[in-house]
């Protein structure tokens, strides 16, 4: 893999691991009005990062997140 590649690739996955800490076990709202807790972050290529909570299924875009536990 070409260097500019990896560096791309490595940005990506520390994003992803620090996204994956940051929101896992936190209480969200949605701005749709779904609530409950991160269960799983997911990296869509299409979409970005995307949640699981608690109790609904399905998988969110992170850009529908309006209150995060602080």
């Amino acid at each position: 893999m070409p260097q500019a590649k990896h560096q791309h690739a490595s940005a990506i996955l520390r994003e992803y691991q620090r996204a994956e800490a940051e929101l896992i076990g936190k209480a969200v709202v949605l701005s749709d009005g779904k609530a409950g807790t991160v269960e799983a972050v997911f990296l869509d290529e299409m979409h970005g990062l995307r949640l699981s909570i608690a109790g609904h299924p399905g998988k969110w875009p992170v850009s529908t997140i309006k209150l995060l536990q602080a």
